[in-house]
């Protein structure tokens, strides 16, 4: 088959499918994306953008506190949370809407339907049953909520999805999972005055980020009065006569709240999508299996994104997309680059990270010098509030090169970004500390940490 209907078919209009599906509008092909909710993907419609507006909500409940201190009195306070629920839904229609706009502009073919593949070239259009045909195709449909089909009372529970359209805020919530987004939403709910509990499998919440930072957070998160259970999980959730939910854990626990969340991750969302049909291998979790330049193994059928399972973040998944143009369109093969990729958790306080944490950074270097350093920021020295920061370099004492650096507090996030490049570019800690510092600033730590706080060698800790 030489003559398509299109150049470049896109199934998935997230992050990912729409930058790819637009760069390469705009370089003159013809091009056909189809999407079978709503443009803009989890982040924009049920993830990233509307839980950020959650966090920023959830944050005025400590500003009004911490206002005393500074000389301000704040009458009494009071959260609607329909209001919060409109003005979201506002901003998240307005970002579909440049989405869409930026597609149309480019001169693509928007399809409201689901895609399913058919073959190697061919894809159908599900809700008018058409079949259209592309030389190269796209593969960017994310991610979906993970379930326990195994859980009593499964169907009583909600997932973030249905976090982000509750009729009424509960008095009280369970949330299941130790990571982003389980740690996030506890913290959003507490803060709009929610009595809040976590339970997690784990040891400890937030597997695979370095250990003094999610201790840290775990305490912190206690003090302000989150409870957390770990080492349990929910064995079952019965509705009540009061219309509440009866929740029984594998510690023995009974349990009673308004609302119980399932937030264990998000898996490759790749069932029913004709993969099979086409020859698309997938792994053992049903992501798409791709190579450096996101090609699967079918030549003309690339993925992007949390379909193929890696670094499940938009970020990625946008980065990778612009590779595939580029390797397409351009003439200039691109290989994504998955190293020091910065991250955030918009917990209260936030975390910001890049590169290895110190267990990480142990497996791989024989010698490591580690400078951190916890401090209450000085916004809290009249607050009164105890809350703590910490700010934690991860250094391969063999040529001084930062290869990790791990933040806990105020604007961590912001901080991580621009870390980012200084790690990204492959500073040393010499680099560092050449650096003057910016004062008074609670970055100005990480160019101030002069001396190691300690090293560890062969995997051992030496003072």
């Amino acid at each position: 088959m030489t003559d398509f209907d299109y150049d470049f078919f896109v199934i998935g209009g997230g992050s990912g499918g729409v930058r790819a599906a637009r760069l390469a509008a705009n370089l003159g092909k013809r091009v056909g994306i189809a999407e079978e909710f709503r443009y803009g993907g989890t982040c924009v419609i049920r993830g990233c953008v509307p839980k950020k507006l959650f966090v920023y909500a959830s944050h005025f409940s400590e500003e009004f506190e911490d206002a005393a201190g500074f000389g301000w009195r704040v009458g009494e306070s009071h959260f609607d949370w329909q209001t919060l629920i409109a003005n979201k839904d506002r901003e998240v229609a307005r970002l579909e809407g440049l989405y869409r706009k930026g597609l149309s502009n480019a001169g693509a073919e928007i399809f409201d339907s689901r895609a399913e593949l058919v073959d190697e070239h061919r894809v159908r259009i599900v809700s008018s049953n058409q079949i259209v045909t592309a030389d190269k195709i796209l593969v960017a449909v994310g991610g979906r909520v993970n379930g326990v089909d195994t859980l009593e009372g499964q169907e009583l529970t909600i997932s973030s999805n249905e976090a982000f359209h509750l009729e009424r805020l509960p008095k009280s919530i369970l949330i299941a999972g130790g990571g982003y987004i389980a740690v996030e939403f506890a913290n959003i709910f507490h803060g709009l005055g929610v009595e809040t509990t976590l339970i997690y499998r784990g040891p400890e919440i937030l597997k695979n980020f370095d250990m003094d930072v999610r201790r840290m957070l775990h305490r912190t998160m206690e003090e302000k009065g989150i409870r957390i259970l770990c080492h349990e999980v929910i064995t079952k959730v019965v509705r009540s006569a009061d219309a509440r939910l009866d929740v029984t854990t594998s510690g023995g626990k009974n349990l009673k709240v308004d609302e119980v969340m399932m937030a264990l991750g998000r898996v490759p969302n790749t069932e029913s999508l004709g993969l099979e049909d086409a020859g698309v291998a997938t792994d053992e979790k049903g992501a798409i299996v791709v190579d450096d330049y996101m090609r699967t193994n079918v030549e003309n059928i690339f993925a992007v994104g949390d379909v193929t399972d890696r670094i499940q973040l938009t970020p990625v998944a946008i980065h990778e997309a612009m590779c595939v143009v580029e390797t397409l369109f351009k003439d200039n093969p691109t290989r994504a680059d998955h190293e020091m990729v910065a991250t955030a958790v918009f917990s209260q306080p936030e975390i910001g990270t890049v590169g290895l944490s110190e267990d990480a950074a142990t497996r791989k270097y024989d010698e490591l010098e580690i400078y951190s350093a916890a401090f209450r920021p000085m916004k809290h020295t009249l607050s009164g509030r105890q809350e703590k920061m910490i700010t934690k370099l991860v250094v391969n004492a063999a040529d001084r090169r930062v290869v990790g650096a791990h933040i806990l507090g105020p604007d961590a996030g912001e901080m991580a970004q621009l870390l980012a490049i200084a790690l990204k570019a492959g500073c040393t800690k010499d680099d560092f500390d050449r650096t003057m510092a910016v004062h008074p600033t609670a970055a100005e730590e990480l160019v101030t940490m002069y001396q190691p706080t300690y090293r560890v060698k062969d995997g051992v800790r030496v003072e």
